[in-house]
């Protein structure tokens, strides 16, 4: 990988620093919430980068001068053993803090921090696809609840064994999207089923949709585009749900998106929360639609989502879960399942960096 001068980044990254430091240190800019927050964030990210930046000048100088000492030293004194041991300890660090740098002038994804709706929905396979449709939905439950993330349901609808042939639910915490957008694609299993009376390996799918939580202003909508009808809710739920019209249907007439709510027993609340869905489903379709242009790129790039690629097989009989991506295999699937996801989502999000980094030094 081709050398990258540090040093005007760093000076970059320690102005900068000092502007949003003073701007939190006026009390007026807590005025407006969301904004304060967004200082917030780029501060923490600075107050690190700076760091960095300040220990990696000084051990670049350190380095320079051991060598220098090293090179005027006999390699049999001790002086020049000490010299040699020093420089490949600042080398590490050299090339450590020099890589967390390099992370930090590639701009963060502004999406990374947002909330998440996650929809899960079966594909080949009949009711064992509905029955792994579940178990992704309970694993993804448990890792945000490893991370004290909320979930909501949005909406589902249950299959006969106890599986889904959709759900649909929001994720709320911190740094949700930046974690949970690799998990986008086409998942596959192969396992004997619960049905199988020969002992057969069956292979069944479920694809996975991540949006970020779009933001009013991320994308208008004319309400005369929108068709609203109000329903009876069926399915569990409690005798509240079933004797109310309290499920919300909203259908976007210029994109034909059809976005129903019904886990709540308010109606208003069930339509409020299908609006978010709906609007999330707009700012992909938009974000797709802008990138479609770079197709060539996308497809070189990891966690993009591309819904018609398998990225990932759950193996049950070998005890393996496989990632096509990064082509990285565990052999704990019981524990990654449980929600222990971690192991597959920091190499990719590893991988994603480097893919980035490369393309920023050519």
């Amino acid at each position: 990988m081709a050398s990258l001068d540090l040093r005007p980044h760093i000076d970059r990254f320690i102005r900068r620093f000092a502007e949003v430091e003073s701007s939190l240190n006026d009390p007026k800019v807590f005025d407006n919430p969301s904004r304060a927050q967004e200082l917030s964030r780029e501060y923490a990210r600075l107050k690190d980068l700076t760091t960095f930046g300040r220990a990696y000048l000084k051990a670049v100088a350190e380095l320079a001068e051991n060598t220098e000492l090293a090179s005027q030293e006999l390699s049999d004194t001790e002086m020049g053993q000490m010299a040699r041991e020093e420089i490949t300890r600042l080398q590490a660090d050299v090339a450590r803090l020099g890589y967390e740098l390099q992370k930090g002038i590639i701009p963060p994804n502004p999406t990374d921090s947002r909330n998440t709706i996650v929809e899960i929905r079966a594909g080949a396979g009949g009711s064992e696809s509905a029955l792994f449709a579940a178990d992704l939905y309970r694993m993804y439950t448990r890792y945000a609840e490893g991370r004290g993330w909320k979930v909501e349901t949005l909406d589902s609808s249950p299959s006969d064994l106890g599986g889904f042939r959709e759900v649909i639910f929001n994720v709320t915490g911190d740094n949700v999207y930046k974690r949970l957008k690799y998990e986008s694609g086409v998942h596959r299993v192969q396992r004997v089923p619960a049905t199988e009376a020969q002992g057969r390996i069956h292979t069944s799918t479920a694809t996975v949709a991540v949006l970020p939580e779009a933001e009013e202003v991320d994308v208008v909508i004319n309400p005369a585009d929108l068709e609203i009808t109000c329903c009876r809710a069926s399915g569990p739920g409690g005798q509240g749900v079933n004797t109310t019209d309290s499920a919300v249907q909203i259908q976007h007439k210029p994109s034909g998106l059809i976005v129903r709510c019904a886990d709540q027993r308010s109606q208003q609340k069930n339509k409020l929360r299908a609006m978010t869905v709906l609007r999330s489903r707009l700012l992909e379709k938009k974000v797709s639609d802008e990138e479609a242009k770079y197709a060539a790129e996308r497809k070189a790039q990891v966690g993009t989502g591309e819904r018609n690629e398998r990225i990932r097989t759950y193996n049950f009989p070998q005890n393996r879960v496989t990632d096509h991506r990064i082509e990285v295999t565990l052999y704990n699937l019981p524990t990654f399942i449980d929600g222990e996801i971690d192991s597959l989502i920091d190499p990719l999000m590893s991988n994603e960096m480097d893919e980035k980094l490369k393309a920023l030094q050519l």
